[in-house]
């Protein structure tokens, strides 16, 4: 199976460094969080991305065209014009980089893609700014046997502040950051089949708002539900947090 990410925003409440960079060359213990991303599939042995570019797109398509020079030991043999790699580790992984516009939508990006994909065969798509411990194998099994055109990761969000339990004026309860009202909400790790594509009408339709409500009028929208580790880096507070967890060696992502 295939793996669309999309890339291309502009990320605009993280501007603090997504002015200098894409989002999701935003860094996690000297990695992208792109990086990151990579690796929780081909954990699960999806090694095959298509990286939907936008805002920046040059600075991931540098990255991945000098990914092999940056992860390796070199010799450089200036008089012949030479370059001899040693001890090189090189990632399963076949990256294709598609620019599909500075201001196009989520659903337009993946329209944009739709030639690289194969015909009647599932792929996932993801955001470029999600971290989870999601069961990719058991999420594309789930989707294989409902038959159904899509699923969608159900995710419980953490809550951001401590709640309080208050009966006539009296504390009876504090909760540092539990999780949120209990709504379920949209994850970001989807199945889909090719067919969905038609839903997307053009470079105007984000995909979370049409096409997704379309699945779901249609009965052709499934759940797969997710109760593990699951985080959108969204602002600076949100890539410190993400920055904690690696350091301390046990990021739940982490493989």
């Amino acid at each position: 199976m295939k793996t669309v990410i999309l890339a291309g925003g502009l990320g605009t409440r993280i501007s603090e460094e997504s002015h200098l960079k894409p989002k999701p060359m935003i860094e996690i213990g000297g990695r992208p969080i792109l990086w990151h991303i990579l690796k929780l599939f081909s954990h699960a042995s999806f090694d095959d991305f298509i990286i939907c570019l936008g805002y920046k797109g040059y600075v991931v398509k540098e990255y991945f065209a000098n990914y092999v020079l940056h992860n390796a030991d070199l010799t450089v043999d200036l008089a012949a014009g030479a370059i001899e790699y040693h001890a090189t580790h090189h990632e399963p992984w076949r990256v294709t980089l598609v620019d599909t516009g500075e201001e196009t939508m989520t659903g337009g990006r993946l329209k944009r893609v739709a030639r690289f994909l194969e015909p009647d065969e599932p792929f996932f798509l993801t955001y470029g700014d999600g971290l989870s411990d999601v069961d990719l194998k058991a999420l594309a099994a789930f989707h294989r046997a409902h038959g159904k055109e899509a699923t969608v990761t159900a995710v419980a969000p953490p809550g951001r502040y401590g709640a309080l339990d208050v009966k006539e004026g009296l504390v009876q309860r504090f909760t540092e950051k539990p999780p949120g009202d209990n709504a379920l909400i949209n994850g970001g790790f989807f199945v889909l089949q090719p067919k969905v594509i038609e839903r997307i009408a053009g470079d105007a339709t984000p995909f979370e708002l049409a096409p997704l409500e379309s699945l779901a009028h249609d009965g052709q929208l499934m759940a797969f539900p997710h109760e593990g580790f699951w985080a959108a880096m969204d602002t600076l507070r949100d890539k410190n947090h993400l920055e904690a967890l690696w350091a301390s060696g046990e990021a739940p992502w982490r493989r």
